[in-house]
């Protein structure tokens, strides 16, 4: 990589970064306070999806809104509804208004995602897209490793330290942006596949890429709050936490080296089994077992991977005009998952306790193996088979971030996408 390409690629991922680092414990933070404060499990799912449910809205209009204003300025936006909302959140307690808090800090995170992916799509071409992806991803969750791990210590400097350090860091992130250069990238406008396109593509890969989502969300949500209650002090779910998403960070690569010499339906098995007997094994895990942080980092980097794998199953059978609609489309299918999972697993931990949270996971896991393993006979191992590509789930200008030169040489082989009729005139109208 050139000195010229490293220069600009540097601001983006600095500041996104800079955001992670405050952003990446707000989650477990919001689930810990309001488990202190009494709330129970369902009310903490209801406050918790409100951040996934603004991820899925932001997906969908945030790339109108920065071709309006302009990137710079959006990012500025964003950011500093992220550092407001978090102070905000800091400054009193309401179960209600910080639902409202946590869902426009979702609908502004995916608008920081979608400035910082077109910069790095800007930065470079298909050819060197695999190396900004990786320094993406080591960004975001390296961030998110450092993050949790602090947790523990932040929170000893006061009751609204946490707050006020992810706020300034929000604040701060917009210095590495402000000094880029002046041109703004392009965002071309792609509209997703639609679930029945998907389905007729790679109806494994919708469904990995949902059951992902649900057991991301709740891991992210619901997993601090079933460390709190076996009785972990606050540092020490800032430590789990971070072993799980270290397991997510380091486990991606493996995996996708081994999908790539495997048919990838048996690699979605594999993980999603993994992921069942990991459940399993940590409900009946003593709370100060000194397997639960191995347990948790192999659960991370089970859940997290089926994502990617899932959606390079998908591009094993798309077209090469179809790659970046299709991986939207995905995307979207995903953030429902996730804004969906706390409020359908939150129930289950108030009707059979904290464990409720890992009977859940068994339970989305052991379906997808169920449907995977049907689908196994009915559609062989594609024959060109896209090579594989770590990835966290990102808005939708990382779809474009992830089509590489090789996934593009390969998907010149699959046959062309069949279109599908819209049933009704009046849905002709939704891109108004």
């Amino acid at each position: 990589m050139s000195p010229r390409l490293l220069a600009m690629a540097l601001a983006p991922l600095l500041g996104l970064f800079i955001i992670a680092l405050g952003n990446g414990f707000m989650s477990s933070l919001t689930t810990l306070r309001l488990g202190a404060a009494g709330e129970s499990a369902t009310t903490i799912g209801v406050v918790s999806s409100t951040y996934f449910i603004g991820l899925t809205l932001g997906a969908i209009f945030n790339d109108r809104l920065i071709l309006r204003i302009g990137h710079i300025r959006a990012y500025t936006s964003f950011a500093s509804l992220i550092a407001a909302t978090i102070l905000l959140q800091g400054l009193f307690y309401d179960v209600t208004w910080w639902s409202v808090l946590r869902l426009i800090n979702g609908w502004a995170a995916v608008g920081v995602f979608l400035v910082i992916e077109s910069w790095l799509l800007l930065a470079g071409d298909a050819k060197i897209r695999g190396r900004l992806l990786a320094l993406y991803m080591i960004a975001f969750y390296g961030a998110g490793v450092i993050a949790q791990a602090g947790l523990g210590e932040i929170t000893q400097l006061g009751d609204t330290a946490p707050f006020m350090l992810a706020g300034v860091l929000a604040a701060l992130s917009v210095l590495p942006i402000v000094i880029l250069p002046r041109v703004s990238p392009l965002l071309d406008q792609v509209e997703p596949l639609k679930p029945r396109q998907l389905l007729g593509v790679a109806p494994s890969g919708l469904v990995g890429c949902f059951g992902s989502g649900v057991a991301i969300a709740g891991i992210y949500a619901l997993l601090p709050l079933y460390l709190q209650r076996i009785g972990l002090a606050v540092g020490e779910v800032g430590n789990m936490m971070a072993w799980v998403i270290l397991g997510a960070m380091l486990l991606q690569y493996p995996v996708g080296r081994w999908s790539d010499r495997k048919d990838r339906q048996d690699v979605l098995i594999a993980l999603a089994a993994l992921c069942v007997v990991l459940s399993l094994i940590t409900v009946f895990l003593p709370s100060d077992s000194f397997l639960l942080p191995a347990m948790l980092f192999l659960l991370g980097g089970g859940v997290f991977t089926l994502y990617p794998v899932a959606v390079s199953h998908a591009a094993d059978r798309a077209p090469s005009d179809a790659l970046v609609p299709m991986i939207q489309g995905l995307l979207l299918i995903n953030s429902l998952g996730s804004a969906m999972a706390p409020v359908a697993i939150s129930p289950m931990m108030t009707e059979f306790g904290e464990a409720g949270l890992f009977w859940a996971f068994a339970v989305v896991n052991l379906a997808m193996v169920c449907f995977f393993m049907w689908r196994r006979g009915k559609r062989p191992a594609a024959e060109h088979p896209a090579p594989f590509t770590a990835s966290t789930t990102f808005s939708p200008t990382g779809a474009e971030l992830r089509v590489t030169e090789d996934l593009m040489h390969a998907a010149q082989e699959h046959p062309p996408l069949e279109p599908v009729e819209n049933p009704a005139p009046a849905q002709r109208s939704e891109s108004h």
